[in-house]
């Protein structure tokens, strides 16, 4: 399985998996970013004509060459080269709520705003009650 440049440390379940929790570390300076990617993406098409529902296309996202979110760590990436940056995935996530969920709980667990070890500058979540099973 092409994983791109992402290192994950068993068999890799891509058609069930939704996203996933990754931490990105710089390994001069073993400053890391911790976020989340999605592996598929939802494009909304406008109805076909004479229909009333929109068309939901579901595509692979650019998670195999993706580097994040934060600016200045895409800059030292720039800088630096992709291969002194080790691109790990934590863990595997099936919904977008869990998405979500453990992102936020990785980040507050680590202190990521607290340290200067991490190029995070923001936890952005908003998540609401665990979805029943269907």
């Amino acid at each position: 399985m092409d994983l791109g440049h992402w290192h994950y440390h068993e068999n890799f379940p891509q058609e069930s998996c939704y996203g996933f929790i990754y931490e990105i570390t710089n390994l001069s300076s073993q400053r890391s970013y911790i976020g989340k990617k999605q592996i598929e993406k939802i494009i909304k098409r406008p109805p076909l004509k004479g229909k009333k529902n929109k068309r939901k296309l579901i595509t692979e996202s650019d998670w195999k060459t993706y580097t994040g979110s934060c600016n200045e760590l895409n800059s030292d990436i720039e800088t630096y080269g992709k291969e002194n940056f080790a691109f790990t995935i934590l863990k595997l996530c099936y919904n977008k709520w869990e998405l979500a969920y453990y992102e936020a709980e990785l980040q507050f667990k680590l202190g990521v705003l607290l340290s200067d070890k991490y190029y995070n500058g923001i936890i952005n979540c908003r998540i609401g009650r665990k979805p029943k099973k269907k």
